[in-house]
Order: structure tokens, then C-alpha cells, then sequence
């Protein structure tokens, strides 16, 4: 339940004794927070000037021991962390997205950080990033996305919320790409979050604000870098999502990330990026560049996970590309849960799927379904929707 207080003596200053310091000197304030992370297996750490710190446990917010923290404290011990340059850029703008490592190199545990200003002081979200890369199986992830992973160009798109699992989805199948083909992957990330190891393939990743100033300055370069795969973190805006577009038009394959539920609802979150008088042109770029959107939600699992992702995979064919052309984005879940077998789902048809299979309860179910009364119907074997849109 939110709000249960987690006595833990980690929490309470037990960090400097843990034996896992990260410098031979003196462990850093906040440190002692991260090994109860660590420790625990939580997925998020929360501070705000006032309250204890939180952490999140099986999608709830709890408390830990150790009385309220002061945002002093939190400022100085987030300070502790940043870089001069990260450090100006707080100042300037109320907030800074970092990774951080905690533990030895090649055995850290990374976190991905965003320190953000709140009536006056400094707040902290923490989101702990499992150092080992998993493949799909283990990610409890549909197989058809390692047919998506073998596309040699197009864009490949990972939607949802923040904190639903893109990233990890998107490390999955870079680590499919690299354990089986001799190519050169750039990665484009703010921050970094998964430290990828070369396999077959060669990779570098460039990080915002250390590697290069912006995602516009590392886009602009791209190209010349000669890379067989791209990773765009985020497509936040005209000139990032533009990039990605002219990669996939020369012959590479873009994975990139976009905060939208639905494939139809991805495509209208492009559209809006761009002006009313450019959108039939950014149409046709994804009528024929667009190759598969993935939405992903986490859900709270009952064996085996904490959560269980669940999906909706478009893969393009060509009545989707039908449908792009014309405007009928709407109609595009019609043809995705008409093809099942060619590794398409839908988010009702996968939720069945996870019930069946005894990772997720009937009431987590029912939450997480986009429309109950047709996951009831499904839990009872009635199939709806499908039919033909062509024509």
C-alpha cells in the first residue's frame, strides 16, 4: 500500500558500512539511498524537501526510516553528483537529466536521474536501470520483435509513458542487432542509460552535454559517422523526428522513442510536430518509412517480475500504409488484430494472453485494458473486431 514506511537500516545512514563505496574516500551523501535501491530491487527513488525519501516498490510509493530530509541536503548531495557544466545548467533552467553509477566500473548500478526545482527547493526522481541487458525472452516480450530487430532500414518507434519500459525494450533489440551482424550503431541519448559491450557490432554512444551539445549538434553529424543503426533517444520535436526520417530514407535503421498509447495516437503526436501546410508531405514519409510502432505498458505481475510488459505492435504492411495515406488512422487497430499471425497484437489481445498465462490477475487485467468490456468478452473467447478496411 502507498505510503507504508520500509525500515531499513541502509536508509537511515547504514551506506558508509555497506563495503560497496564508490571512491576510496569519503561515500557521498545520497549513496545510502541508492544501496537501499540497490538492495531492495526497487525501481524508483523519490526525494522532496520535507518528507523522508520514497521509494517505489511494486507500483507503490513508500516511505523509508529516517525522518524528513532537508532540501538543503538534497541540493548538496545532488551537487555532489554533477558536473560544473550539469551544475550551471540547474541553475539555469530548474532542472538536469543525468546517469550516475554507483559501484565499481564494469559492475556499477546506473541510475537515471532528473533533479527539478519545486516551490523553492530541489526535488529528485531516481529511476534505478538494470545494468544487464535481457533478451526478449527474460523481458517477457512478444518474439515478433526480434523479426522487427532484423529490418535493414525504416524507423522503428517505442511508445508509451515514461517509465513503461521503452528503453529496456529498445536495449533488447540493439543487443539482438549486436549479437549477430558486423554493423556500426550510433546511439544519441539523454542521458545514457543502458553501457552497451561491442559483439559483432561496433557502437558508440554519444550522451547530450558531454559528447555533444544537443541532439540537434549530434543529428547534424550523423551521417557522417557512417552508421548502419540509429538510436534517437527521444523524438521531441521538427528537427529531431526530421533526422530520423532523412537516416531512414538513405538506407539506415532508426529506433526512437515517443510518449503516445496507441500506434494511431503516434502517428497524430508526429503530425503535430509539424505545421498544418507540411503534414501531407510527413505523411508520405511515413507512409513508406514508418516500418513498426511498438506501445508498451507495464503492468504488476503475480510470478516470476515485479511487472509484465504488455503490447500493441503495428508492423507496417500494406493496408497500413493504405490507411496512412488516406487519413485513416484510426482504422489501423482493425488491421492489427487482423493479423496476429504476421506478429502484430493488440493490447486486449496480449492482456488475455498474460491472464492465460498466469503472470497477471484479472483485476490488474481489467485495469490496464483500454476497453474492459471487450477484454471481457476476450477472457470468455468472443474475438471482436479484424475485418477488412480495404477498400
Amino acid at each position: 500500500m502507498a505510503g507504508e514506511v520500509i525500515d531499513d537500516q541502509a536508509a537511515s545512514g547504514g551506506g558508509d558500512e555497506s563495503g560497496e563505496s564508490a571512491t576510496p574516500k569519503r561515500e557521498p551523501f545520497l549513496h545510502k539511498f541508492f544501496h537501499t535501491v540497490i538492495k531492495n530491487k526497487f525501481s524508483d527513488l523519490h526525494l522532496k524537501a520535507g518528507r523522508p525519501a520514497h521509494v517505489r516498490a511494486k507500483g507503490d510509493l513508500r516511505a523509508l526510516t529516517g525522518g524528513p530530509l532537508t532540501g538543503e541536503q538534497i541540493r548538496d548531495g545532488i551537487f555532489e553528483l554533477l558536473s560544473p557544466q550539469q551544475q550551471a545548467d540547474y541553475e539555469k533552467y530548474g532542472a538536469v537529466d543525468f546517469a550516475y553509477d554507483v559501484g565499481d566500473q564494469g559492475k556499477a548500478d546506473r541510475f537515471r536521474i532528473n533533479a527539478f526545482q519545486q516551490r523553492g527547493n530541489m526535488s529528485v526522481a531516481a529511476r534505478r536501470v538494470n545494468n544487464e541487458i535481457l533478451p526478449f525472452e527474460k523481458l517477457f516480450l512478444p518474439a515478433s520483435l526480434a523479426n522487427i530487430a532484423e529490418f535493414n532500414q525504416g524507423i522503428v518507434l517505442l511508445a508509451g509513458i515514461t517509465g513503461s519500459g521503452k528503453s529496456t525494450t529498445i536495449a533488447a533489440m540493439l543487443d539482438y542487432i549486436n549479437e549477430r551482424y558486423p554493423v556500426h550503431m550510433v546511439t544519441v541519448e539523454d542521458p545514457i542509460e543502458y553501457l552497451f559491450v561491442d559483439k559483432k557490432a561496433v557502437i558508440n554512444q554519444r550522451e547530450i552535454g558531454i559528447d555533444c551539445n544537443s541532439f540537434h549538434d549530434a543529428l547534424k553529424y550523423l551521417m557522417r559517422e557512417d552508421p548502419d543503426v540509429v538510436l534517437v533517444g527521444e523524438l521531441r520535436d521538427i528537427e529531431t523526428f526530421s533526422a530520423a526520417v532523412h537516416a531512414a530514407e538513405t538506407g539506415h535503421l532508426v529506433f526512437g522513442t515517443i510518449h503516445a498509447s496507441s500506434a494511431a495516437q503516434t502517428i497524430s503526436r508526429i503530425l503535430n510536430l509539424f505545421p498544418v501546410e507540411e503534414r501531407r508531405s510527413v505523411r508520405q514519409s511515413l507512409e513508406f518509412n514508418l516500418k513498426s510502432v511498438i506501445c508498451q505498458k507495464l503492468v504488476p505481475c503475480v510470478k516470476d517480475s515485479p511487472v509484465v510488459p504488455i503490447c500493441e505492435i503495428m508492423i507496417t504492411n500494406s493496408s497500413i500504409q493504405k490507411l496512412i495515406a488516406e487519413e485513416r488512422d484510426a482504422e489501423i487497430l482493425n488491421v492489427i488484430k487482423s493479423n496476429y499471425d504476421a506478429g502484430m497484437i493488440d493490447f486486449t489481445e496480449h492482456i488475455r494472453q498474460r491472464v492465460d498465462e498466469g503472470f497477471i490477475s484479472h483485476e490488474a487485467a481489467y485495469e490496464a485494458a483500454p476497453n474492459p468490456d471487450e477484454l471481457k468478452m476476450a477472457l470468455k473467447g468472443i474475438k471482436t473486431g479484424g475485418s477488412s478496411i480495404l477498400g
